[in-house]
């Protein structure tokens, strides 16, 4: 809501301060937008925009010496005095638009030698006529008359700027109702700019205001409308023919939307044009390009081509630079340029192109091309590779999807290519030998894609000159150790919004060069202590942000190093904790270090309760078989005084061995006097009942002897090792010397080493040995008898049938 503020006087001016105070206050005089870069004596930026200002009196700014911007916008002024403005002696831009402004020679400027930028846009100006006061303002750039009721323009009203010193003006005359320019009144004249949009009512007005520029010299012309305010009804031929009378360099032609059919005029009076822009016109064809054409920048943007108009474009032979951009007709490129030498740059961006085969047959007119730029297109194919263009410099392609790439090396012939970008076009790198070629290749985007695996591998072997590679959000889960061998000048590293969970400096140890690595959005949680000395070292910009931070204490280190790399770190407000769950959302700047901190006492006791669990661990393992197999056996043993001995021995032995037994071990001592009681496993054990339960229960638990028949088949078994282990257990908790061994053969001492305990027992205990000779078997046969003798008691039937 505007405030009513009738006049500012040198007082009220002297009171800025409090004036801003009331801005920051939000005072209702002051809502509209205001900067102010310092608050002392001299500004730089002021805004009275709105306020209703109809005064301004003498020396209402003096002091104010460094103020470089005043914007009186919208204020309806009455009175200017004579020096209003006294004392702005840096002012660069004066806006005065809507402020009630009836004549240029009202404006008491002429003092203010460093302005540049003079704007009395929507005023009620209607006269072109320059007061001679525009010789002393030797800084003036820019003049914009926007939007007033000039209608007329003769000769004379210009002839100020041929006495002014200074540079070339540029004159904003837009949006003026124009019906007549004399001719001769741009004669002489020199302009940087002279932009005329929608100042025209008919074609016939247009086409003879253009022939009154006749002998004007300017930089850049501005013809055409905008896109809301269409005045002319159609372009017909001749339209533009004043221009022929006209010196310019660049030519702007801007939204116009009504073209005849076969309107041949459009270049017929630019032969000596450098540049032409064409921008939103309903353009569908080029029209006739004369001979001898001297244009060397040719854009056509938001036109409506359907197809590239190479073979009418070839015309233009000194072409240079052709950009046909922003066109959502153009679809096709059927025909290839033809004879253009001198074309550099060539840019179909932003188009809906669909190129089955690209690009060598379209481009093969212009073989010193330096510069294409196919991106934000529909579909290209790349069957073929790039043979014409080995001078190319860079190569964009990006967010155009790319089919037939990544098999093979097609940029192979491109050896002076320094910038690529392939990001977002849907490609899989399949091959390694991708990139072969592009040894001068500076810069590579391809961002978007993926690889084989999702990993990078030796993908960017011999790009030795890379400075800048950008892989982000391209799925990789993993990076070789071989990848970055050979990029030792690569500076500038983008792999973010990946899966990768660790960042290896073994890795990274070959980019001597890197200043600047984003690594943000991945899956890290910590950096090892190794990266983090290394990383510091040659790093400008690291960004760690939205990874997956385990903000444990065990990372201590990690949260150190963060603290004191805050120059270094970039984004850190976003690196924030993922685990454990107390934790989540904290962003690890804010981690209390102090957390973590243990007393030297809790370490202490910490050392020593881990010293002591290491011991106890180190004897469960060396008795291990011992410990385990005692606790399964008391299970049994517990009630062993209530529990009869069923058997006088147990016997252990290898199936393979089972011949000797059944022969020889039971005839002889189930069959003899006295008569002993064997238990046998294929025999003795009971169906159904898991082994270990028959070998504990019905073989240990219930026999008061053990014998073991040890052979090589013995030691190979694993039953029988097994069987062994729970009988020195079983013998330890019965504390009684119950295991017999019989040698049936000479045993190998490495295989004795095999069986735990087995090696010993043999040195610390007597044993029977097997010999196939009948005084050997007689006293074999004695011993085992004495040893099973040893603690039986007999019942009266047993001593009866004895």
């Amino acid at each position: 809501v505007p405030c009513f503020l009738p006049f500012l006087s040198y007082t009220e001016a002297a009171l800025i301060p409090l004036v801003v105070h009331m801005l920051q206050v939000g005072h209702p005089c002051f809502r509209p937008s205001f900067r102010m870069t310092t608050f002392h004596v001299c500004y730089s930026y002021f805004l009275y925009n709105r306020c209703c200002l109809q005064t301004i009196e003498n020396y209402a700014f003096e002091d104010l010496c460094n103020l470089s911007t005043l914007i009186l916008t919208g204020n309806p002024l009455q009175y200017l005095g004579p020096s209003a403005f006294f004392g702005l002696t840096s002012l660069q831009r004066l806006i005065a638009v809507e402020t009630n402004i009836f004549s240029l020679a009202d404006l008491p400027i002429r003092h203010l030698h460093t302005l540049e930028e003079l704007n009395v846009a929507n005023n009620h100006i209607d006269s072109l006529t320059l007061p001679k006061y525009f010789t002393s303002l030797t800084s003036l750039r820019f003049l914009s008359l926007q939007s007033n009721r000039i209608s007329y323009i003769s000769k004379g009203q210009l002839d100020v700027l041929q006495e002014r010193k200074g540079p070339y003006l540029t004159l904003v005359l837009s949006l003026n109702d124009i019906k007549y320019i004399q001719p001769g009144a741009f004669e002489g004249i020199q302009l940087q700019e002279l932009s005329l949009r929608a100042c025209f009512n008919n074609f016939t007005v247009m086409k003879d205001c253009l022939q009154g520029l006749a002998g004007l010299q300017v930089n850049r012309l501005i013809l055409g409308e905008y896109r809301n305010i269409g005045r002319v009804e159609n372009f017909q031929n001749g339209l533009l023919d004043g221009l022929c009378q006209v010196q310019m360099q660049e030519f702007v032609f801007i939204s116009f939307e009504r073209f005849q059919n076969h309107t041949d005029t459009v270049f017929e009076c630019l032969l000596n044009v450098s540049s032409i822009r064409f921008v939103d016109l309903y353009l569908a064809q080029v029209s006739t390009v004369p001979e001898f054409s001297k244009v060397q920048s040719l854009e056509c943007k938001l036109c409506k081509f359907k197809e590239v108009p190479a073979v009418k474009l070839s015309l233009f032979r000194k072409l240079r630079v052709l950009r046909i951009t922003k066109s959502k007709y153009l679809t096709n490129f059927l025909n290839g340029f033809k004879d253009l030498p001198s074309l550099e740059v060539l840019d179909l961006s932003e188009n809906r192109l669909s190129l089955t085969r690209c690009c060598s047959s379209h481009l093969a007119g212009a073989p010193n091309l330096k510069h294409l730029n196919l991106s934000f297109n529909y579909f290209i194919s790349l069957k073929e590779p790039f043979g014409c263009l080995n001078g190319l410099l860079s190569l964009d392609f990006q967010h155009s999807i790319l089919k037939d790439f990544g098999v093979m090396p097609l940029f192979r012939s491109l050896t002076n290519l320094t910038y690529l970008d392939i990001s977002y076009t849907g490609v899989q790198i399949l091959c390694e030998c991708v990139f072969w070629g592009l040894e001068s290749l500076q810069v590579l985007k391809m961002a978007g894609n993926s690889f084989k695996d999702n990993s990078l591998a030796s993908n960017f072997r011999n790009l030795t000159q890379l400075r800048t590679l950008d892989v982000s959000s391209c799925k990789l889960l993993q990076v070789s150790s071989s990848t970055f061998a050979d990029l030792q000048n690569l500076q500038n590293l983008n792999i973010s919004n990946n899966r990768l969970k660790t960042l290896d400096t073994t890795t990274y140890l070959p980019l001597q060069a890197l200043t600047v690595l984003d690594f943000s959005n991945n899956q890290l949680t910590f950096l090892m202590h190794t990266a983090l000395q290394n990383l510091a070292d040659q790093l400008i910009h690291l960004d760690l942000s939205h990874n997956m931070f385990d903000c444990s204490c065990s990372h201590l280190s990690f949260f150190e190093w963060v603290k004191k790399q805050e120059q270094l770190l970039q984004n850190t407000e976003r690196m924030v904790c993922s685990s454990p769950v107390n934790m989540k959302n904290v962003t690890v700047l804010n981690f209390d270090l102090s957390y973590c901190q243990l007393s030297i006492t809790l370490v202490a006791v910490s050392a020593s309760m881990a010293l002591v669990a290491v011991l106890i661990m180190f004897l469960i393992y060396k008795y291990y078989f011992h410990l385990y197999y005692a606790v399964v056996l008391l299970s049994g043993c517990k009630h062993s005084s209530e529990r009869g001995d069923t058997y006088d021995a147990f016997v252990i032995h290898s199936s393979k061995d089972v011949d000797w037994v059944k022969e020889e071990l039971v005839k002889t001592l189930e069959e003899g006097v006295p008569p002993f009681r064997l238990c046998l496993h294929y025999r003795d054990f009971e169906p159904g009942v898991p082994i270990i339960s028959n070998i504990v229960q019905e073989g240990f638990l219930s026999s008061r002897k053990v014998i073991a028949v040890i052979s090589s088949h013995f030691l190979e078994s694993h039953w029988c090792k097994f069987e062994f282990e729970i009988a020195q257990s079983w013998q330890f908790v019965e504390g009684k010397a119950g295991i017999i061994l019989i040698v049936l053969e000479e045993l190998d001492k490495a295989m004795q080493r095999r069986l735990l305990g087995l090696s010993r027992y043999l040195r610390r205990n007597t044993y029977l040995e097997w010999k196939d000779k009948e005084i050997s078997k007689h006293i074999f046969w004695r011993q085992l008898r004495t040893a099973l003798l040893d603690g039986k008691t007999w019942t009266h039937e047993e001593v009866k049938q004895m």
